[in-house]
C-alpha cells in the first residue's frame, strides 16, 4: 500500500482493521466502526452497524476467505480515502446466486470520515457489475 499519511492514528486503525478482515476475524474488523456508524453505498439507505454486520456476514458465506487489498490510501484531516481490492472465491450462495467456485477480484474506493479513531461514516463505490458478470449472474458486455 502506498500512502502519503505514514503512521497516523485514522490510518493505524484502517490498517488493523484490513488485517483483522484477511484473518477472518469479523469481530474484530467492526472494531473500526463507532457504534452509530452509516455506511453508504451498500443498500439504498445507509446501514447501521447491525446491518452492516449482517452484510459482512453474507460476504464472508459467500466468498470464504476472501481478502482485502489496499493499493492506496491518502487522507485529510479526519478522512481516509481508500482504492482496494477484493478477491476470494464464490464458494456460497450470493445475493441468491449459487456457489460457482469461480475465482472474484472486485475492485472499489471507499472513503472513510473518523471520529475518535474510529470510523463514523463510510461511502462505498464497488465494481458489482464485474462481481456479478464473474459469478455468471450476468452477461457480460458483448
Amino acid at each position: 500500500m502506498s500512502t502519503t499519511l505514514p503512521g497516523t492514528r485514522n490510518e493505524n486503525a484502517l490498517m488493523s482493521a484490513i488485517e483483522r478482515w484477511n484473518a477472518n476475524d469479523l469481530d474484530g474488523y467492526l472494531d473500526l466502526y463507532t457504534d452509530d456508524v452509516r455506511l453508504h453505498g451498500f443498500a439504498p439507505e445507509p446501514l447501521d452497524k447491525n446491518a452492516t454486520r449482517a452484510f459482512y456476514e453474507g460476504l464472508f458465506a459467500a466468498f470464504p476467505g476472501n481478502r482485502i487489498e489496499l493499493h492506496e490510501t491518502f487522507g485529510d484531516g479526519d478522512r481516509l480515502t481508500s482504492r482496494f481490492m477484493l478477491s476470494g472465491r464464490h464458494d456460497g450462495d450470493f445475493m441468491g446466486i449459487p456457489a460457482t467456485g469461480r475465482e472474484i477480484v472486485m475492485p472499489g474506493i471507499t472513503i472513510l470520515h473518523f471520529r475518535d479513531g474510529r470510523c463514523a461514516e463510510r461511502w462505498t463505490c464497488s465494481d458489482m457489475l464485474s462481481l456479478l458478470i464473474q459469478v455468471g449472474a450476468v452477461p457480460p458486455p458483448g
